[in-house]
């Protein structure tokens, strides 16, 4: 690729490795202060505008230094368990911090209680379980339904509304057990749907129409509305318009709060992932670069979703140019990042420059063969860089044993 790359995963560097980034150890996560700020800017103003309530998923991105770029437009946290649910009431006091679970331990709930506000269950028998209990101690109880509404083409992994998915109660569930337990409707304060991944709002559209053909009569009977998460509200395109529309449709139609959790939108192409090429090698008719990054440990969405990061400066592998698959040092032989064409055959030391690596990646990342986790840097607006933390062999042996 000639000239700057003005893809919008390097839009904050201006389409080069800038000066900051060539002399830090790899690999590295850079997280850039700037893009979170405009991406909450702009969640802040939907909020503003319409009156729902955004919050941070923190599945998606749990790095809590940067919390404060987000704090003065977010009403709070999503968590999906108790150490997620700590972790935004400590980083965040004041604000609001809502949980779901497909399970909640019982051994785990009542500490649980202290850091929620709002909980929500994933079945009746749940609900039924343990409904009470938050009520009692004062906290916002939902349900997360199931509009069995799939929008989604390519991601059947992350489809809630998939036949047989353990996610959310259909309509047939809810009648069955309300039918035996009248009182599960008197616990509601909530419901909840998460039905979308990377898209835009007019698939949150279609879902509404089934959620109203489904569960119409009960959430004109609860206080809010969780749209979920899911939205790629922060991405180039997305229809701001119809999501607000639909914000305001629901808020009418059912006299609700509205709340919106979403992850990626928060941090979407506010990361990087900086790496060194180790070794170069052709195996038949294939030129392959090894790289001190791992797919499988550091990346690892690129293996689970699956999907082939951008990387600066590199195109689609096509005719005319040099095609290189990237890989790493792991054991694991399917560690590859992906094919991508070159200008030029990569050479010991390079460094290369992944775009879109703040979610799913420092939150989600493991040692499996022993590899270090990469040391997470922050890149402030006037471009100075700040490392916020570093991982060595403690971090590695302490997940695997007593001695120290």
């Amino acid at each position: 690729m000639e000239g700057p790359d003005k893809r919008a995963p390097f839009a904050s560097t201006g389409g080069y490795i800038p000066p900051e980034f060539q002399n830090i150890k790899t690999p590295c996560y850079i997280l850039d202060e700037k893009t979170l700020i405009k991406n909450a800017k702009l969640l802040g103003e939907i909020a503003e505008r319409t009156g729902c309530r955004m919050l941070l998923a923190q599945k998606a991105f749990s790095n809590y230094d940067c919390y404060r770029f987000f704090e003065p437009y977010l009403a709070g946290t999503e968590a999906s368990g108790l150490f997620e649910a700590r972790l935004g009431a400590e980083e965040m006091p004041g604000k609001e911090v809502h949980v779901f679970c497909a399970g909640y331990r019982a051994d785990e709930f009542e500490e649980l209680l202290r850091y929620a506000d709002h909980i929500v269950f994933n079945s009746p028998s749940q609900l039924l379980r343990f409904g009470q209990m938050a009520k009692d101690a004062g906290k916002s109880v939902g349900l997360r339904i199931n509009p069995e509404c799939s929008t989604q083409e390519g991601h059947e992994i992350y489809d809630p509304c998939a036949p047989g998915s353990r996610m959310g109660t259909t309509r047939a569930q809810w009648d069955e057990a309300y039918k035996k337990n009248p009182e599960l409707l008197e616990l509601l304060d909530g419901l909840h749907f998460h039905t979308l991944c990377e898209q835009d709002s007019d698939a949150l559209e279609t879902t509404l129409v089934s959620v109203k053909e489904h569960f119409g009569d009960l959430a004109s009977r609860v206080k809010w509305i969780n749209f979920g998460g899911g939205h790629h509200i922060t991405r180039p395109g997305y229809d701001i318009e119809r999501l607000e529309h639909c914000i305001r449709l629901a808020q009418k139609e059912w006299n609700a709060e509205v709340y919106l959790e979403p992850g990626e939108a928060w941090a979407l192409n506010a990361g990087f992932l900086l790496t060194s090429v180790l070794d170069v090698l052709k195996n038949g008719e294939r030129w392959i670069a090894i790289t001190d990054a791992s797919a499988a440990c550091h990346m690892p969405d690129v293996l689970e979703m699956p999907y082939r990061p951008p990387l600066l400066g590199a195109d689609e592998p096509e005719a005319g140019e040099i095609t290189v698959r990237l890989g790493g040092p792991t054991c694991l032989s399917g560690d590859v990042i992906g094919d991508y064409g070159f200008r030029r055959l990569p050479e010991y030391g390079d460094l290369l420059l992944f775009g879109d690596m703040a979610i799913y990646t420092t939150c989600k990342n493991n040692t499996f063969n022993g590899m270090a986790l990469p040391d997470i840097w922050l890149r402030h607006a006037d471009r100075s860089m700040q490392k916020l933390t570093d991982f060595g062999y403690a971090d590695f042996k302490a997940r695997l044993g007593s001695r120290r």
